[in-house]
């Protein structure tokens, strides 16, 4: 029974030994000094550096100088890098702002375009004068108005003196008419009185 147990007991610790190597092995896998990220790079360096004390009982980290090198070399090609994508990343920045601002002062000319279209549309010129839709429209009835009333004010005023004319006319035709009358009598009159005179001649010649 306690051959068992103990049996039992070094397959766990077997088991749990192999997969702490496996473990180990897979980081190991993943932590590099090429081939990985910058923190990944440190970890692996930290991973294989030698811990010491000092003589004052302080404990250090022996560092191979190569990989040391090989570690700064790789950090300063990031920090390059990043630089670089900083860089790129600002101009497309600055150039997306300038795009923006071009958009804005195009917007802003175009609302204005747009506000100066209404006011043309919605309003008139007349005489060299703007005026509102409402405005001429209301000017332009009055005018209509004042035209109706002055055409129909000339056909009142037509119609009246062509009345006074045909009264007139027929006033003169009635008085060209007493005219011939009064000449016709007159005429029989003074012929009338001539035979007169001419008998009396004729007698006074005849005493």
């Amino acid at each position: 029974m306690k051959y068992l147990k103990y049996l039992t007991l070094a397959v766990f610790v077997l088991a749990s030994t192999l997969t702490s190597n496996a473990q180990t092995n897979q980081e190991e896998e993943t932590l590099s000094l090429d081939n990985s990220t910058i923190d990944n790079q440190f970890e692996y360096v930290l991973r294989k550096s030698g811990n010491f004390k000092g003589v004052n009982g302080q404990a250090y980290e022996a560092v191979k100088l190569s990989t040391l090198l090989t570690l700064r070399r790789h950090t300063i090609d990031s920090l390059k890098t990043v630089h670089k994508n900083l860089a790129e990343t600002q101009a497309i920045v600055d150039t997306q702002a300038k795009e923006i601002a071009d958009l804005k002062s195009n917007l802003s000319n175009t609302q204005n375009d747009l506000e100066k279209t209404n006011t043309e549309k919605n309003n008139m010129a007349l005489f060299g004068l703007q005026m509102s839709k409402t405005g001429y429209n209301m000017l332009m009835w009055t005018i209509i108005g004042v035209l109706l009333a002055l055409l129909i004010l000339f056909i009142y005023k037509f119609k009246n003196s062509n009345s006074v004319t045909r009264g007139a006319k027929k006033a003169l035709a009635e008085i060209e008419e007493e005219f011939d009358e009064h000449r016709k009598t007159a005429l029989e009159r003074e012929q009338k009185v001539r035979r007169q005179l001419q008998d009396e001649i004729n007698k006074q010649k005849g005493a």
